[in-house]
């Protein structure tokens, strides 16, 4: 099969974990015999330095008109420093979600038995954790009307959500959950905000679409608390923009590293695929950033595309990385592999599995088995 795929490598860190996962992407492409089309396109602080624009029009034009977008970070130290610049490279991802109508985060979080120790949670309560958080993505206070005083002293931020916004993204999670372990958890702030109550009414009207599906509500503050005390009770959780910019993060440190974290914001008629873990400026260039999360929004990619067997084909590899030990020194500090490498040994292990499982000795010396 055939597909148009848009690159958007990013800042700092993005081009070298996105390059991984296209070479993950081109290993599926020859052992299924696909065929993808990439075409790289500009945003973020890279685009503002090369075009003045955070999303110039000719990237926006290359997202629409293809299947898929994977893209990398975005951000750089000179605007995250200057709270005064007028034109930040977050506009361009803000702009493309809303311009594609991506109104829905899908973020993966899982406990890999590998990486238990390393995160900070204690194993007995994060081991086999597993969830997937459903996050609102173009509304809310991130979108609403801002207003600063005249004399630069009292500033707001408007929040608002329709009904059919709410709607839209709670049909796509409670059909998540009823391909998983049927339940689903609302996170608001029903018993303070009017947009928490118009959510809590509609997906309570919804649920009634769904019986097999069971439906518990939490307050964002009692939902982070339960996060780090029980997060094994969680798998499908549905919330809006600010509260799921709030708690994905926080679930980040129950898999052990922040750098397995992928995700995917979907629309109707299109999708980008994206790690979670920013642009990292400090490790920009040195070969150590991890590009499993990037490698895995590639697979989430697949998946959006129809192509489970050939996702899973990438899920596979990433398992086994982690089981050898195939790192880099964020997991694996004794003895890490650079990005490039990592990417390498995913990418054979698609094409080769019995192969490189034979072969790992001389992978973890640094040599590629890529014929």
């Amino acid at each position: 099969m055939d597909f148009n795929i848009a690159i958007i490598p990013g800042d700092g860190i993005g081009p070298e974990v996105t390059a991984q996962a296209k070479k993950a992407l081109e290993a599926v492409a020859d052992e299924y015999g696909h065929h993808f089309t990439y075409t790289e396109a500009m945003m973020g602080a890279c685009a503002i330095d090369a075009t003045g624009n955070p999303l110039p029009e000719e990237t926006l034009d290359i997202c629409e008109a293809s299947d898929a977008i994977l893209f990398g970070a975005i951000g750089d130290p000179k605007y995250d420093n200057d709270p005064t610049a007028k034109v930040r490279p977050e506009q361009g991802l803000l702009r493309l979600r809303k311009s594609l109508g991506l109104f829905c985060n899908v973020r993966p979080v899982k406990a890999y038995e590998q990486l238990i120790d390393n995160s900070p949670l204690k194993r007995e309560i994060i081991s086999g954790a597993d969830m997937s958080i459903y996050r609102e993505l173009t509304g809310g206070i991130y979108f609403g009307e801002k207003h600063l005083s005249d004399d630069g002293q009292v500033a707001s931020d408007g929040c608002s959500y329709s009904v059919e916004e709410i709607t839209r993204i709670a049909h796509l999670a409670f059909k998540e959950a009823q391909k998983r372990r049927k339940k689903l958890t609302l996170v608001d702030k029903a018993n303070v905000l009017e947009t928490s109550r118009l959510w809590r009414k509609t997906v309570t009207e919804i649920a009634k679409e769904y019986p097999d599906v069971a439906v518990d509500f939490l307050f964002v503050d009692n939902a982070a608390m339960q996060m780090i005390l029980n997060p094994k009770q969680f798998d499908v959780i549905l919330t809006e923009n600010l509260f799921g910019d709030i708690i994905s993060d926080e679930a980040s440190v129950i898999g052990g590293s922040i750098g397995l974290l992928a995700s995917a914001s979907v629309g109707k008629e299109n999708a980008l695929f994206e790690p979670i873990h920013g642009s990292y400026p400090q490790a920009t260039g040195k070969g150590i950033a991890n590009p499993l999360a990037s490698i895995l929004s590639a697979a989430m990619l697949l998946r959006h595309l129809g192509l489970q067997e050939e996702a899973a084909s990438i899920e596979t590899a990433v398992e086994k990385s982690l089981e050898l030990g195939f790192s880099t020194e964020d997991l694996n500090p004794k003895k890490p592999l650079s990005t490039s490498k990592v990417g390498d040994f995913i990418a054979d292990y698609i094409l080769n599995p019995e192969d490189t499982n034979r072969n790992f000795k001389n992978i973890h010396a640094g040599q590629s088995t890529i014929i």
